[in-house]
This record gives structure tokens, C-alpha cells and sequence, in this order.
């Protein structure tokens, strides 16, 4: 993160900030996107692909009428691990100057030795990530249901 920020001020005109932190957030969470979704999509059975082509699907048909159906819940399964990967990859840009709660953990907390605060923000955290979870395992759970 802290190679990108250079970046960051020439695209946002600053290199400290909850701002700033999106460009290296967003170029860190880009390729770790680009795997979940190739994943996904190899996880789709051929054999359905061949099928939709017999019955003379066009490739675009088979794209979002085969494809994105079938993969969904590997997907959703994929975003959620990557929004949690964002919120701990946020909380330690907070430390670096990003913002957010690793910014308050650090700078009240820990600085201050207040371990108090510094708990409570682990606590939100944590909190956020098993939420987060919960929703993406739930949403992901309906749509292996739907098939």
C-alpha cells in the first residue's frame, strides 16, 4: 500500500486519507476479483455448456443465461471473501494513514494507551467481518437452493 500512495496523490491529489486509500485498495482487491470470478466460471459444468450449444444458444446467451446462473453462488461466495479481505486490508491502511478504524485503534488506542478502544475496534471489526459473512453464506445458500 504504501508503494501506491504516490499513485493515490497523483489520481486523488492526496496520499493520506480514507481518499487515498481506495486506490491501492482497489488495485490490491482488482487480480484476487479477476481469480474468484475465473474460478467460478471453470466451475460451471461443461456439459451444461455443451447443452445450451446444441439447442443453438449464441455465446452471449450462454454468458448470462448459462454461465452467471450456474456460477452465482461461487461467486457471491467469492465477493464476500473478498469484502472481508477489504475490511482487514482497510483497518491496516488505517495504521498507514488510511482512515477508519485502524487509524482509531492506532491513534486513540494503541498511541494513547487506551487498550479499551483499541479493543472495542478489533470488536467492530470482527463484528463487521461475521456479518458480512453471514449475509454473503446466506445469499450464496439460496441460490445453490434455486437450481
Amino acid at each position: 500500500m504504501i508503494l501506491l500512495f504516490p499513485l493515490s496523490r497523483i489520481i486523488i491529489g492526496t496520499s493520506i486519507g480514507t481518499t487515498a486509500a481506495i486506490v491501492p485498495l482497489s488495485i490490491a482487491a482488482a487480480p484476487f476479483v479477476a481469480r474468484i470470478i475465473e474460478t467460478a466460471l471453470k466451475e460451471v459444468d461443461p456439459g451444461v455448456i455443451q447443452a445450451a450449444r446444441a439447442m443453438g444458444s449464441r455465446n452471449y446467451q450462454i454468458i448470462f443465461k448459462v454461465l452467471i446462473p450456474e456460477a452465482l453462488p461461487s461467486l457471491v461466495s467469492g465477493i464476500t471473501l473478498t469484502i472481508i479481505n477489504l475490511i482487514g486490508y482497510s483497518a491496516m491502511a488505517g495504521v498507514i494513514g488510511g482512515g477508519g478504524l485502524g487509524h482509531l485503534a492506532i491513534s486513540y488506542g494503541y498511541h494513547r494507551f487506551r487498550s479499551d478502544i483499541m479493543i472495542a475496534a478489533v470488536i467492530v471489526i470482527l463484528v463487521l467481518v461475521e456479518l458480512i459473512q453471514f449475509i454473503g453464506t446466506r445469499i450464496s445458500n439460496r441460490l445453490i437452493a434455486k437450481r
